[in-house]
């Protein structure tokens, strides 16, 4: 399934994982890390099995859990607490390197024996650069990761901290080097091993212009989906992340003029020359087009 919108959601608030359920989100993020105190973890595990528990139709909306940091002691906790709720995944913050993904790989095939849950069926979706060790070890990933593994995003905010910056930002307002460094290995990862590239959120949710722009920019990239961190959000980056009727139409055209073309790898169309990428590109449109209108 293609995840164009993942929105966080605070585990430990009834009324806002209800209000949740209803967005336009195409997998919620039920938080039991940053959004949650210390003295809260036990109430919010409850309140996310049994929020998960009620809610186990999820062919619109996907159910990810973020669990703390694994070299916490409240990680292993998390993890046994709302594995009864059958979570399709679990989102895991301040990786490290694919060592800490394939560390919990082991952890949830454990749990889903002793709930009797389908072995892999629990997919991981990590922040994957939100330690200063992370930006060096995207390689690692190649070696051999889980295939619960199905997608990775980034986190600028985190990041800074790790690194002793005041800000990732320039006086123009775009990111500094090095997280843009990190934005273009994410994304290159995630398409060496053939899993989703998830851009990272915007944090001014009330600037909805900066987060269409940021959204159009990370598909541009190569990007297909983004961080949400409010419920105004999801509807601006499905919208973004959705080929428009230009598109497919273009992509359409594209199809057809190579086929009408066969053994010819270099075309005009519209003034322009077309070679094999864009045939590539123009049935990656229309994939992606296909698998959206299934979703819904």
């Amino acid at each position: 399934m293609i995840i164009r919108s993942w929105l966080f959601v605070p585990g430990d608030s009834e009324k806002k994982l209800k209000r949740a359920r209803e967005n336009e989100a195409d997998a919620l993020i039920l938080d039991l890390e940053d959004s949650v105190s210390d003295d809260r973890q036990e109430m919010a595990r409850s309140m996310v099995c049994d929020f998960l528990k009620a809610n186990m139709d999820r062919s619109r909306q996907k159910l990810y859990v973020r669990c703390n940091p694994l070299d916490t002691e409240l990680a292993l906790a998390d993890l046994a607490a709302v594995m009864p709720g059958l979570p399709d995944g679990i989102c895991l913050p301040k990786v490290y390197s694919v060592k800490d993904v394939n560390t919990l790989c082991n952890y949830l095939s454990a749990l889903e024996a002793r709930e009797d849950i389908e072995q892999m069926s629990t997919k991981i979706f990590p922040v994957a650069t939100e330690t200063a060790a992370s930006v060096l070890t995207f390689h690692t990933y190649l070696d051999g990761v889980s295939d619960r593994l199905i997608g990775m995003t980034w986190g600028a905010e985190d990041l800074a901290a790790a690194l002793g910056a005041s800000d990732n930002r320039g006086p123009d307002g775009e990111y500094d080097d090095v997280y843009k460094q990190v934005r273009g290995l994410c994304l290159a990862t995630c398409r060496a091993i053939g899993v989703q590239p998830i851009g990272a959120l915007v944090t001014n949710f009330r600037d909805d212009k900066a987060l269409e722009d940021d959204c159009l920019r990370d598909r541009k990239a190569g990007f297909i989906g983004k961080i949400a961190i409010h419920p105004s959000q999801p509807p601006i980056i499905n919208k973004a992340f959705t080929p428009s009727k230009d598109e497919i139409s273009h992509a359409v055209r594209v199809i057809e003029i190579f086929e009408a073309n066969p053994g010819v790898g270099t075309l005009g169309m519209d003034g322009k020359m077309l070679d094999m990428p864009h045939l590539k590109q123009a049935r990656a449109i229309l994939e992606l087009s296909r698998q959206l209108a299934d979703m819904e």
